[in-house]
């Protein structure tokens, strides 16, 4: 299980290639649980027995476990988005405009006159949030869930990647006579979003980030946890599949 973990990929042992001599009479096969929004690791599914029991079919079990709990997670977040937006129907019956019902964790349950593909920054109270196609919008809290619409004339977003005393700070505006929203970030934050930016409009794959930041690509689930949680923070400015800047947003990075 210790290194199903370590390595986050599917692991099978079988007698002295346990580390443990107390462990060779035994196998153990044991494939890692992921949250399928965010990519973090959840724990572990694991199979042990006496040695001269194993069967070839176990690895085939515990990934079927595996993709079955993974599944499950995922439609669970599904049936939370819509549970919000039939708690919410009352009251987006009476907006205009466009705007975005989301969770507390800004995935995205509907959305008109904008085209958001799943995810935007964490909503909190007073907290303005750069959405592109919207500009920067006031989180309104509802009963369950964020409405979320723009504070004026949707326009495009100009943010800058700096650092003040040693630290990386992301700052986004949306013109002239509006409130810049700024947040650190931390290294790794730092290095993602320079990366994307020098990868342009094409973007970069999970394994051309993990190449970058870690020198090759076997970090790809590292690297899909790491952007969700950038995606918390900067929201839809970062766009998936692939990874990049958002259609809408010029970020301007300054040493």
């Amino acid at each position: 299980m210790g290194t199903a973990l370590a390595e986050q990929a599917p692991v099978q042992l079988f007698s002295a290639e346990h580390f443990e001599t107390d462990q060779h009479p035994w196998y153990c096969t044991a494939a890692p649980v992921h949250d399928p929004r965010t990519g973090a690791l959840l724990g572990v599914v694991d199979v042990s027995g006496p040695a001269l029991t194993l069967h070839p079919a176990l690895i085939a079990l515990v990934d079927t476990a595996t993709r079955l709990a993974e599944s499950q997670l995922l439609r669970h977040h599904e049936e939370g988005l819509r549970r919000l937006r039939r708690s919410a129907e009352h009251v987006l019956a009476g907006v205009s405009g466009p705007h975005l019902l989301v969770d507390d964790h800004g995935w995205v349950a509907h959305h008109a006159g904008v085209s958001v593909r799943d995810r935007i920054a964490a909503p909190a109270e007073r907290r303005a949030l750069a959405v592109p196609g919207l500009g920067l919008c006031l989180p309104e809290r509802l009963s369950e869930g964020w409405l979320v619409r723009p504070r004026g004339t949707p326009i495009a977003l100009a943010a800058t990647l700096s650092r003040h005393d040693g630290r990386a700070v992301l700052e986004v505006g949306s013109g002239p006579g509006t409130e810049a929203w700024r947040s650190p970030l931390s290294p790794r934050h730092d290095a993602l979003l320079r990366a994307l930016v020098a990868a342009g409009r094409d973007g970069l794959t999970a394994a051309q980030l993990s190449a970058r930041l870690y020198g090759d690509d076997e970090h790809r689930v590292t690297v899909r946890a790491e952007v969700s949680r950038l995606r918390r923070v900067a929201g839809a400015l970062v766009a998936t599949t692939p990874y990049r800047i958002a259609d809408g947003v010029a970020l301007t990075v300054l040493d």
